[in-house]
């Protein structure tokens, strides 16, 4: 029985299928400008950019000049880059001017797509970031595209690792900007880190298009961006701990690979207990008694780094130190590191040198940052399985556009073989039989462990005609996988997400074109060559598309339907033939994990013999299924921990608006005021509550707090012994008398210094308990899960507890801010300030050869140390930037007043 809404998409087509028709009239009267924009000169198409902006700047909107902008840059396109957009690249393009995610097959040039919208929004003026997921696809775009762009009349600028401050600001500043999203990130986190706003680098989150929008809005979710300083070195302590670990027996802790977690048994911790009090590392009696906190934690990870994560799947050893290898994309992460001693565990596990522990300055993780800019876009070849995800987080529709010509790749049920060495034989047999026939294969592994593995397999079989691409051939891998369509190529890659180039049948001519002519000087040998390369792709692509294309297989299901899909969608690009075929083993990790005890039972009654392979729709159906389980569990961890980070962001916000405020402000002493003003209200109302009897007033304690956060010594004991004298009286004195200390400390420092001293100390003050505050809410959020065994909400309890310590944050900088600015003491030279000279001037006198300084005055002489008088300035002479400063604050002159003078 076909129900209503079958009925409804066979008359009308889904709600995808009527989106992409209602850009159809959009495209018609862009493809009905295109003869116009060919007409004009190239100096006329790039003065169109010009008359873009004074079109906005007359007051009409980008969607009014839309087909125009289109048009233009396809025709820029054409003569520039010699590719014309298809008409299913601009449906792609406007998707993403509207932001939303284009989910486009792979080979549907999704690169030139960005550039439509990405000209269209930068017209604007306030900077477009376009997002790449490594370095190398940032450099590579913006060097293609920024001709385009250039041709047009804007700018491109390109963020890469280790720039300076100034190259950042100068590529920000950039009508077009391509960047990955670690550095972006990162970025906006130093930002905030600053203590000038001209020192920022980032100017505002205007408009993103997000590659691969689902590695780095899904699967790089769960992982925050930090920054953090060294904590004390404890190599020692690791090393010890971890030598306890191989001495532990299966039955001394439990491993759950589903949660990717591991406890300890009550016979493990016992063990422990004995070995840690042997080491002298247990106080009190139990493991879990509170002062044995510290050692819990590193024990778990200990155990962690032993059991959960393995060498060359989930990270690699390189250069003496631990690399993390991104699990959906193969790559490796250096510089990133796990937090909280985990990376720590894993080097003591493998012997390397051990990095000291980081203390969290700054975080922010990909959900909250992308979330800031005014509009988000993203592009993918697979994201519909995500849909769900990327309309509640980020409220991003997925729309599907459709190919430029038919898909005609074959995906063939999936083969299923009992133990790995069966699936592996087979999986060689057929890599042996496409190689002879000339059909190019690439094969797909979910891990280096398993890519090396096969290779090994192969060469022993006496097969060694095939390239290895995994994370220790990182460098190579651009042009391993442009080569991987050449006829009998045989190419083992770890996950293929985010590769960022095609796999062109017969090879790529541009790779090849690049690697092949440089070097060659002379212009007739350039061409003879192009020309002999070009000949022989051409002939390679039709011994390719002879052979069938290119010929997907895949060792084992990821446990992402979207990286699977990933592996398959590189086959088959633009109408090219095609094949997928999918090897299975019941000891893969999907099978073992979901239940594969009872399929192996069955089908050795079934009489399944060694060697055979089980095929059918219904096990591609069953693992689809389990599939949709992990990718629903994955999304429900990514949605809880967002709920938990969205408290931290909400505050985080707070803070980073404030501080742009104090930099923005050129006086913050109205500010300072209300603080110091609401700090007197509470110490008041502490020590002397309202409408309580004089017999109940602290005098002595309200005496103690005034002296130690106010710096005054007022007469308080005799205030509150006064006839008729009420809390009011007492509060409106201690104000006034605060607020003629600092009256007078402004009168005698002059209000440029007494500012810039109230900025810095306020933005110091306030960095100094916002890293606090992070280590705080980290630790509650470690252990407020707990809460949930006395039947309350653990979120709602954090946010109740989180509010508590943001408010006792506030109350802090108010006493701390109040405390300093009451107690600085700067003494003002008599000159007008000027930093002190970083050389001297000196004059050798010709009659008798001795070297005198020229032009002594009050501040250029030398004094001798017991002839300063701390009190008076006029004595000290002059003093060197790193000598000890004499007004006796024990700092050194340039952080004391010599600090102050250059102010």
């Amino acid at each position: 029985m076909v129900s209503l809404g079958g009925i409804a998409r066979k008359l009308f087509g889904s709600s995808n299928d009527r989106r992409i028709r209602g850009y159809n009239p959009t495209i018609d009267a862009i493809n009905a400008y295109e003869e116009k924009a060919k007409a004009l000169t190239d100096e006329q198409l790039a003065h169109k950019t010009v008359e873009f902006r004074q079109m906005l700047a007359d007051g009409k909107s980008l969607e009014d000049i839309l087909v125009p902008a289109f048009a233009v840059v396809r025709e820029a396109s054409r003569r520039v880059l010699g590719m014309r957009p298809f008409d299913v690249q601009l449906t792609g393009g406007m998707i993403l001017h509207d932001g939303a995610i284009a989910e486009m097959k792979t080979g549907e040039g999704k690169t030139l797509v960005g550039t439509l919208p990405v000209y269209l929004n930068a017209l604007a003026g306030k900077g477009v970031h376009v997002v790449t997921v490594n370095d190398y696809l940032a450099s590579r775009d913006a060097a293609i595209m920024g001709r385009l762009y250039g041709f047009l009349g804007m700018t491109t600028g390109v963020i890469m690792h280790g720039l300076s401050d100034d190259e950042r600001r100068a590529a920000y500043a950039c009508d077009i900007t391509y960047a990955t999203n670690n550095e972006l990130g990162f970025d906006y986190l130093r930002d905030n880190m600053k203590y000038e706003r001209s020192q920022m680098v980032q100017r505002g989150h205007n408009y993103a298009i997000v590659d691969e929008v689902d590695s780095i809005l899904v699967d790089e979710a769960r992982t925050p961006l930090i920054i953090s300083g060294p904590l004390d070195d404890r190599s020692d302590l690791y090393t010890t701990i971890d030598a306890f670990i191989p001495a532990l027996t299966p039955e001394d802790y439990e491993i759950d690979e589903k949660q990717r977690s591991a406890n300890f048994s009550e016979i493990g911790t016992e063990k422990l207990e004995n070995l840690l009090r042997q080491a002298g590392l247990l106080k009190g009696e139990s493991l879990y008694d509170v002062e044995n906190v510290a050692i819990v934690h590193h024990i778990n990870n200990a155990l962690k780094a032993h059991k959960l994560f393995t060498r060359d799947k989930d990270y690699i050893v390189r250069n003496d130190e631990i690399v993390i290898i991104d699990e959906f994309t193969g790559r490796m992460m250096p510089g990133r590191r796990y937090s909280e001693g985990q990376h720590q565990a894993l080097e003591a596990k493998e012997k390397v040198t051990i990095q000291p522990e980081n203390q969290t300055l700054s975080s922010i993780t990909f959900q909250n940052y992308f979330r800031m800019y005014s509009k988000l876009a993203g592009m993918t070849g697979t994201a519909s399985t995500e849909a769900e995800e990327f309309g509640n987080i980020y409220k991003l529709e997925v729309v599907e556009v459709p190919t430029n010509l038919p898909i005609q790749r074959i995906d063939e049920d999936d083969e299923v073989y009992r133990t790995f060495e069966e699936k592996f034989k087979a999986i060689i047999e057929e890599i042996k039989a496409a190689h002879e026939r000339g059909q190019p294969v690439l094969v797909g592994t979910t891990s280096i462990e398993k890519s090396e593995l096969l290779a090994t397999m192969l060469r022993n079989s006496g097969f060694d005609k095939f390239h290895v691409l995994n994370a220790r051939y990182h460098e190579q891998e651009a042009y391993i996988v442009s080569q991987a369509g050449v006829p009998g190529a045989v190419t083992i890659a770890t996950n293929m997400a985010g590769r960022g180039t095609d796999i062109q049948l017969g090879g790529n001519i541009d790779m090849r074109l690049e690697r092949e002519l440089e070097g060659i000087e002379d212009e007739a040998e350039r061409t003879a060559k192009e020309a002999a390369i070009r000949e022989e792709v051409k002939a390679l692509k039709e011994k390719a598309l002879a052979a069938g294309g290119l010929y997907v297989i895949a060792t084992e299901r990821h446990e992402s339907r979207r990286i699977d899909n990933q592996l398959r969608g590189r086959s088959g690009r633009q109408g090219d033939p095609g094949r997928s075929k999918f090897y299975l083993s019941l000891q893969d990790d999907l099978m073992r994990i979901f239940g594969s005890d009872r399929m192996d039972g069955m089908l050795q009654k079934l009489g399944l013999k060694e060697g055979e392979a089980i095929v059918h729709p219904w096990i591609n159906k069953a693992l689809e299924r389990a599939q949709k389980k992990v990718e629903a569990r994955n999304f429900d961890t990514r949605k809880n921990l967002l709920k938990y980070d969205d408290v931290t962001n909400d505050q985080r916000k707070v803070i980073f608006e404030q501080r742009i405020e104090v930099m923005d402000s050129e006086d913050v002493s109205e500010t300072v005021e209300d603080m110091r003003t609401e700090v007197i209200d509470v110490l008041v109302t502490k020590h002397i509550p309202e409408r309580a009897y004089a017999e109940q007033w602290n005098g002595a304690g309200l005496y103690e707090d005034v002296q130690r956060l106010l710096n005054l010594d007022l007469p308080i004991a005799d205030w509150v012994k006064e006839e008729g004298i009420g809390e009011t009286d007492i509060r409106e004195r201690v104000t006034e008398a605060a607020n003629k200390a600092a009256a007078d400390r402004r009168e005698r420092f002059g209000n440029e210094i007494m500012n810039y001293v109230e900025r810095s100390i306020l933005l110091q003050t306030l960095d100094t308990l916002w890293r606090e505050h992070i280590v705080n809410l980290d630790h509650l959020r470690s252990v407020i899960g707990f809460r949930g065994y006395a039947q309350r909400d653990p979120l709602q309890e954090y946010k109740a507890e989180a509010f508590e310590l943001f408010q006792a944050l506030l109350a802090n900088l108010r006493e701390a801010v109040t405390a300093q600015l009451m107690r600085v003491e700067l003494v003002q030279n008599p000159e007008p300030p000027a930093p002190p000279p970083l050389f001297s001037e000196h004059h050798v006198d010709p009659r008798t050869g001795e070297d005198e300084m020229s032009g002594q005055d009050a501040g250029n002489f030398t004094a001798a140390p017991q002839d300063r008088r701390p009190e008076d300035p006029s004595t000290w002479g002059r003093i060197g930037r790193n000598e000890t400063c004499p007004c006796g604050s024990g700092k050194k002159y340039k952080h004391c007043h010599g600090a102050f003078e250059q102010a």
